[in-house]
C-alpha cells in the first residue's frame, strides 16, 4: 500500500447558521420604483466611495478609520445606512482577500506541476496518479514558458498581498467586461447598463434587536407593509412621518413566514436586502437572520440505524443504503439533475435532486454520507493537459454548492450528514463491490460500488469485502473470517453451528422402516454370516 496518502477520518457536518427568504414586491407603483432607483443609486456611489477608501487603507485599516468613515458618510445618509455600507465594504475586501490566497495557492500548485513534469523525460508515462513527461519537445518548450509567466504572477500576486491590495469591482469583473463583448454577451449597451446600474445600487440594511420589526431601516410590519428610511438628500420625497417612505404594495413569505412572524413579533434582529432582476423585470425583498448553530450528533450515534452513501457526479447522484454494520440494503437509487442551462435553472435541478435524496433518507431514518470533494487544486490545466472534456466535467460539477444545500435541507429534517475523505473511493469501490453487487437482474455501475465504499468509510467499516476463507476452511473449520456482521446477528453470516451425527439428509444404519431387516442390504439376498454385520454411513463425497 505503500504511495497511498494518509485518509481523514470521518466527520458529522455542522449545521447552517443563518436563514434566508425571499419575497417578491408585486405591484409598486411608478413613485415606488422611481423612489427606489434613486435611493438605490445614491447609496451605491456611496458605497463605492467608501470601498474604494478601504481598500487604500489596506492592511494599516483600524477602528478608528472605520469610525471616520462611518461619521464622513453619515452626512450624506444616515448612521444606520452607513453603518451598513461600510460593514458591506469591509466583508466584501475580506472576500477579495480569502479569493486572493486561493489565487495563490492555484499559481503554486500549478507552477509546482510544471516543474515536476518538466523534470521527466520527453515522452515519460505516469504512475499512482501523477502525469508523466511531456509528449514533445515543442510542448516542453512551451510549458517552460508557460511555468516563468506563472512565477511573474506569482510574484506580482505575493507582493499584492503583502501590502494589502485588492481589486474589487462593484458588479463584478464579468459584467465589466462584457461591456467590450456585448455582441458574444448578447447584449445592446442599454441592456447593459441598465444591469450594470442595477448590480452597483445599495438597498441593504442591517438587522437591529429591540427596534420595532427587528430593522429600523427598511422595516417590514406583520402585515407585509414595507418602509424605508430615506436618505437626508432624499427626505422630501417622504410620505410618511419620520423621513419614511412606505411602499404601496405588501410582502409576504411562504417559506419559513411562520420564524419571520416570531421574530419581528420579539423584535429580534432581521436584515433586509431589496434588489432588482432586469431580466425579470421585477423587485425583490431578502430576509436573513442568523440561527443558533445546530448542535451536532456524535458519530456513534449517527452509525445507529445506518446510513446512505451519496456518490457525486456530473449529472447524477449514486445512492445506496447501507446497514449498520456495512452491508447494502435494498437497490441503488439514482437521482438525476442537468446542469446545462440558466443559472436558477441549474439550482433549481439540483434543489430537486437533494430534495428526493433527503425524502428518501428521512423514510428509512438514517443518515447520508457525503465525499468531502474539493476540486480546486485537481482541474489545473497543468496537471489534466490536453484532457479539456475531464476538465471541463470536474468544473462543471457543483460540489460546494450541493454540499452547502444538502446541509441547509437536511438540518430542517434533522438528518446528519456525515463527510468521509474522498480518496480513492471510485476505485476501489469498483474493485471490491462492482462485481459482487451485480446480479442478472441488475447491473452497478462503478458510481453504485462507489457509493457502498463512501457508505462503509463513513460507517468506519473497511471498503474492501471480507476475505474468502481458503478451501480448507471454507467448512467452517476456524469460522467465517468476515468484517461486516457480528455472531448473533439474524439473517446475516455467521459460525453455522455443530450439529452432532452425520452432516449429511440420508437416514443412518440400523434406523428406519427396515432397520432390522438387514438382508435388504445384500445383493444376494442371504443374511450376512455375522449376525453383528450393519452398513457403514454412506461417504460424506456424496
Amino acid at each position: 500500500m505503500g504511495g497511498l496518502r494518509e485518509m481523514v477520518a470521518p466527520f458529522v457536518v455542522p449545521g447552517p447558521t443563518g436563514v434566508a427568504i425571499r419575497g417578491s414586491l408585486k405591484g409598486l407603483t411608478g413613485q415606488d420604483e422611481r423612489v427606489l432607483r434613486l435611493v438605490g443609486g445614491l447609496l451605491g456611489s456611496l458605497a463605492s466611495r467608501d470601498l474604494k477608501a478601504r481598500c487604500a487603507a489596506g492592511l494599516d485599516h483600524d477602528s478608528d478609520q472605520w469610525a471616520r468613515r462611518k461619521q464622513g458618510l453619515t452626512e450624506d445618509s444616515s448612521s444606520r445606512w452607513a453603518g451598513s455600507i461600510t460593514r458591506a465594504s469591509h466583508d466584501q475586501w475580506a472576500l477579495a482577500r480569502r479569493g486572493q490566497l486561493a489565487h495563490i495557492q492555484g499559481l503554486e500548485v500549478g507552477i509546482g506541476m510544471i516543474a515536476r513534469r518538466l523534470s521527466l523525460p520527453v515522452g515519460s508515462r505516469g504512475s499512482m496518479g501523477a502525469p508523466g513527461g511531456y509528449r514533445s519537445r515543442q510542448e516542453w518548450f512551451a510549458k517552460s514558458r508557460r511555468m516563468h509567466l506563472l512565477e511573474d504572477r506569482l510574484e506580482r500576486e505575493g507582493a499584492d498581498r503583502e501590502a494589502g491590495r485588492v481589486r474589487v469591482v462593484r458588479g463584478g469583473k464579468k459584467l465589466l467586461r462584457n461591456r467590450h463583448n456585448l455582441q458574444a454577451a448578447q447584449l445592446t449597451e442599454t441592456q447593459w447598463r441598465e444591469r450594470w446600474e442595477a448590480e452597483r445600487w445599495f438597498l441593504q440594511a442591517d438587522g437591529e434587536s429591540g427596534k420595532a420589526c427587528g430593522n429600523e431601516t427598511i422595516r417590514v410590519a406583520p402585515d407585509g407593509e414595507v418602509s424605508i428610511r430615506l436618505p437626508a438628500p432624499l427626505a422630501g420625497l417622504a410620505n410618511a412621518p419620520h423621513g419614511r417612505y412606505v411602499l404601496a404594495c405588501r410582502v409576504g413569505f411562504h417559506h419559513r413566514g411562520e420564524q419571520w412572524a416570531d421574530r419581528i413579533a420579539a423584535n429580534r434582529a432581521v436584515a433586509y436586502r431589496i434588489h432588482y432582476d432586469v431580466g425579470r423585470g421585477r423587485w425583490y425583498l431578502t430576509a436573513s437572520w442568523q440561527i443558533p448553530p445546530v448542535r451536532t450528533v456524535p458519530l456513534e450515534a449517527a452509525w445507529s440505524g445506518g446510513l446512505i452513501g451519496v456518490d457525486t457526479n456530473a449529472d447524477h447522484l449514486a445512492a445506496w443504503r447501507l446497514d449498520v454494520h456495512g452491508n447494502p440494503v435494498g437497490e441503488p437509487r439514482r437521482f438525476d439533475y442537468d446542469l446545462s442551462g440558466s443559472a436558477p435553472h441549474r439550482d433549481a435541478q439540483v434543489r430537486h435532486a437533494l430534495i428526493r435524496l433527503l425524502h428518501w433518507a428521512q423514510r428509512h431514518g438514517v443518515a447520508i454520507a457525503i465525499e468531502d470533494l474539493d476540486f480546486q487544486a485537481e482541474k489545473t490545466r497543468e496537471k489534466h493537459g490536453r484532457r479539456k472534456r475531464f476538465r471541463k466535467l470536474i468544473s462543471g460539477m457543483p460540489v460546494s454548492r450541493l454540499r452547502s444545500r444538502l446541509v441547509s435541507m437536511a438540518a430542517e429534517l434533522g438528518i446528519t450528514v456525515v463527510a468521509v475523505d474522498p480518496a480513492y473511493t471510485s476505485r476501489w469501490g469498483a474493485q471490491h463491490w462492482q462485481q459482487p453487487l451485480t446480479t442478472k437482474t441488475r447491473k452497478t455501475t462503478r458510481h453504485d460500488a462507489a457509493a457502498v465504499a463512501i457508505g462503509r468509510r463513513a460507517l468506519g467499516c473497511p471498503v474492501r469485502r471480507r476475505t474468502t476463507p481458503p478451501p480448507q476452511h471454507r467448512s467452517d473449520a476456524v469460522g467465517h473470517r468476515s468484517v461486516q456482521a457480528a455472531s448473533g446477528v439474524l439473517g446475516r453470516e455467521e459460525t453455522r453451528p455443530r450439529i452432532p451425527g452425520p452432516r449429511i439428509r440420508s437416514v443412518g444404519a440400523g434406523y428406519g422402516a427396515k432397520a432390522g431387516d438387514q438382508c435388504a442390504h445384500n445383493r444376494s439376498g442371504h443374511t450376512a454370516e455375522h449376525g453383528f454385520w450393519h452398513q457403514d454411513s454412506l461417504p460424506l463425497s456424496l
